[in-house]
């Protein structure tokens, strides 16, 4: 019940003995009880990643990209991360033995931080990691340096970097299609470097299945999305100005090779607000009682936004990727509930309006 099932699909393969599972993969995908029929979709879905071990789909990714470590007897993980894929290597390594060293956007939220080095995870967060695409670049760069010696490997949630750990990505689209009913239709992912809409749209074709894969991206970091929309062929670096934690990625990874899958699936772009996220993560809580993190929302931004176009059939399934937990970025649970009250009052006033 693990990422591990679909073993015959990831190449090269592991021998079984440094195949490592913390339950990752096997997550729900729930029918909408409230929400597809308000906005006119009949069959709509959420694919629930953020009940991974570590509380996102990261874990499917840490779970090769770490699994690949113990095989080639590599003892130092060297990652970056806005958040999530820290927390993942950074449990996954702990149960590896494996040193795990982790550049971070200087934004990341709290929760995330703490879940790392609650794991044993050594991180420093960098000026303008994540925002400026030369600062990003070059820490890269210098990542990638390093990695060469012996023992060590650089692990970042992106084809361009680890396409064997974003293999284990690919498993969403195996399961989607045990799951729901008929066709899966069209599949609204968030986007930061593209990562996993590439693996998404991959495991799909492995899978010889059929679903459009839309790519949506924030406002403030649209490296992918308008381009894929208005029929460009190739992603743009930006100047990052979105507040949405773990989208934060102003450099082009696998974005020339997202627009491709995805316009061969019959998918586009959207891009949405900082507003529109924070509008359904606080809509998914209360309509639905699904607890995400504002980039585990940016799915469902994407697909109403595109309800209200007029740009969906409403007699095909949609299914939107919630990849992270509420516990993740608190900061943005306290927005949410700016409008609400929790006081304390004595047992009789509890019960004096009653």
């Amino acid at each position: 019940m693990s990422v591990w099932r679909w073993a015959d699909r990831y190449a090269p393969s592991i021998p079984d003995e440094y195949c490592l599972s913390l339950g990752e993969g096997r997550t729900p995908c729930i029918r909408s009880r409230n929400i597809g029929a308000d906005f006119g979709i009949r069959d709509l879905f959420f694919k629930l990643e953020s009940a991974n071990p570590s509380g996102s789909y990261k874990d499917r990714f840490a779970a090769l990209a770490v699994s690949h470590m113990r095989a080639n007897g590599e003892h130092t993980c060297l990652a970056t991360s806005s958040g999530n894929t820290g927390s993942a290597l950074a449990a996954y390594c702990a149960a590896a033995r494996i040193r795990c060293r982790i550049a971070v956007v200087e934004s990341a939220p709290s929760a995330k931080l703490q879940q790392m080095l609650a794991h044993g995870a050594e991180i420093q967060r960098v000026r303008e990691f994540g925002t400026n695409a030369s600062v990003t670049g070059f820490v890269v760069e210098h990542l990638e340096a390093k990695s060469r010696q012996q023992g060590f490997a650089l692990q970042i949630s992106a084809f361009r970097y680890s396409p064997l750990g974003m293999q284990g990505v690919e498993s969403i689209a195996f399961e989607l299609q045990e799951q729901v009913p008929g066709h899966v239709g069209n599949v609204f992912c968030p986007a930061g470097g593209g990562g996993l809409t590439l693996a998404v749209a991959r495991g799909f074709g492995k899978a010889n299945g059929l679903a459009a894969v839309h790519c949506v991206q924030p406002e403030g970091n649209d490296t992918i999305a308008s381009a894929l929309r208005k029929g460009s062929d190739e992603a743009r670096h930006v100047r990052c100005s979105t507040k949405v934690s773990g989208l934060q990625v102003a450099n082009v990874i696998d974005g020339n090779e997202v627009i491709a899958a995805c316009r061969e699936s019959g998918g586009t772009g959207h891009t949405v607000s900082d507003q529109q996220i924070f509008d359904a993560q606080k809509l998914l809580a209360r309509a639905e009682g699904i607890f995400s993190e504002p980039a585990g929302a940016v799915s469902l931004a994407g697909a109403l936004q595109a309800a209200r176009r007029g740009e969906l059939d409403p007699e095909v399934p949609v299914v939107c990727l919630v990849t992270g937990s509420g516990f993740k970025d608190l900061a943005s649970i306290d927005a949410m509930n700016a409008d609400a009250d929790c006081p304390v009052v004595t047992a009789d006033a509890m019960f004096a309006e009653d």
